[in-house]
């Protein structure tokens, strides 16, 4: 009595036992299980593993949120299927926020790793470092999206559980679908001849392009790549020929107008003819042919023949062989066409593809000598056994380093050249992270990631 007179008396009344217990109960309640713990802590070190290229927060932060839910929503999958819960044994409670600190305090370690990478990649690339903020940047992002992937799931379970709810979702369901392939579709592969609205470009008044006055391609046919590709700046005397899908009905029918184009424009009378294969959207880099003019100066001449419209990714999945045809096809006519020159006044012909077009140009000329500038590759895509010629690949290039064998093996880059930090393989993760690389693989500098630059045309004659 003495005691609780004592205390008491020093204004520190006694905690009752259910008020102690309802403590207990709270923190035991509140905490994370271990399970959680160790679940979150595995999905930051897999969304923080060493990337190609250097993250913005908000990329980072949207990986981050979407692993995280992704891993939490596998591990509740797998605990409905588990037996019931054992109730909870003393001193649990203790120990799940034990296991708390651990995974915090690993994910501040991971978090370091991927700060010191970050900056590497940033250094080997000339962009700026990073410091706190990104970070702070990243668990705002990251936490945002975390909190809407769980009300969304968690809305559309409520929904789903009625009859109605679920009719109203499908109808929703649909609808968005529908609006999403039709503006898709509007956006991604307009029409053929559809001039780039984002072009001010006048029509060529050098005879020695592509739908000018004096053209047999016209210039409404050239679509917009073929537009950029005409009107990139150059000298008065560049040869420049592209035709476009709208040009002529069919692959060979191109060619053969391509050809006929060749000759019209003088580009045959050059000592240099590069046969450029465009990418799955008609695109040919400007870099590549800045560097092939300055190299040759006015004693070359480009010639390019779209086979697809669509975006590169597009038609890497539903039609890569149309690069090889139309390259194949396009090749042999103008070599039918030189070999039936005189010798003396033949030009030497090259064959020049990145990206999908690499892979053209390589069907197209699969006996080119090693290093010389019979072909001329560009970023070719991962899983390509490049035949000869010169070959052009970034370490940081996602293109070179993607297929579906990542998620296993390592990736060949025996003809990459090292242009930064090149990360560790690591099974599933790789294939993942470079998956999210390539979304931003065009964002980075000439001889980063897929970009190249004029040292395309540095070949061996």
């Amino acid at each position: 009595m003495s005691i609780l007179a004592r205390d008491h008396t020093a204004g520190s009344p006694p905690l009752h036992p259910g008020t102690a217990g309802r403590v207990r109960s709270v923190l035991a309640s509140s905490g994370p299980t271990i399970g959680t713990s160790v679940t979150i802590a595995v999905a930051l070190w897999f969304s923080l593993a060493p990337s190609l290229l250097p993250r913005t927060s908000s990329t980072q932060g949207l990986v981050s949120g979407l692993v995280v839910v992704l891993a939490l929503a596998v591990r509740a999958g797998i605990a409905r299927m588990r037996a019931p819960r054992p109730a909870r044994v003393s001193g649990e409670t203790e120990v799940r926020y034990l296991a708390a600190s651990v995974a915090a305090a690993s994910v501040v370690i991971a978090g370091t790793g991927a700060h010191h990478w970050q900056n590497a990649l940033r250094e080997a690339m000339g962009q700026a470092q990073i410091g706190p903020r990104y970070w702070l940047d990243v668990f705002v992002t990251a936490s945002i999206v975390a909190a809407l992937l769980v009300f969304s799931a968690r809305a559309v379970r409520t929904i789903l559980r009625n009859r109605r709810g679920r009719r109203i979702a499908v109808t929703i369901g649909t609808a968005c679908l529908a609006t999403w392939f039709a503006a898709g579709s509007a956006l991604l592969s307009p029409a053929p001849g559809a001039p780039d609205p984002t072009s001010l470009s006048p029509l060529p008044s050098a005879a020695g392009l592509a739908g000018s006055k004096d053209s047999l391609v016209g210039w409404d046919t050239l679509g917009r790549e073929g537009q950029r590709f005409v009107s990139l700046a150059s000298a008065g005397s560049a040869v420049r020929t592209y035709v476009g899908l709208e040009s002529a009905p069919d692959v060979p029918e191109r060619a053969a107008l391509a050809v006929r184009e060749l000759e019209r424009a003088g580009g045959f009378d050059r000592a240099h003819l590069v046969l450029a294969v465009p990418t799955g959207s008609g695109w040919v880099d400007a870099h590549a042919v800045e560097g092939f003019e300055a190299r040759w100066g006015t004693d070359v001449a480009i010639v390019a023949q779209q086979y697809s419209d669509a975006p590169s990714w597009m038609t890497f999945l539903t039609d890569r062989d149309a690069a090889a045809e139309s390259a194949r096809t396009l090749t042999s006519a103008v070599r039918a066409h030189v070999d039936g020159m005189p010798a003396s006044h033949r030009p030497e012909v090259h064959v020049y593809g990145q990206s999908l077009g690499a892979s053209g140009a390589a069907a197209a000329f699969p006996d080119a000598e090693p290093g010389s500038c019979d072909t001329v590759l560009s970023g070719p895509p991962a899983g390509m056994s490049p035949p000869g010629g010169t070959v052009l690949a970034n370490s940081s290039d996602p293109v070179v380093w993607w297929q579906p064998s990542l998620l296993w093996s390592p990736p060949d880059l025996s003809h990459a050249r090292v242009d930064a930090p090149v990360p560790p393989w690591l099974p599933v993760i790789t294939f993942a992270q470079t998956t999210v690389d390539l979304l931003t693989s065009l964002d980075a500098a000439p001889g980063h990631g897929h970009r190249y630059g004029q040292d395309q045309a540095q070949c061996t004659p």
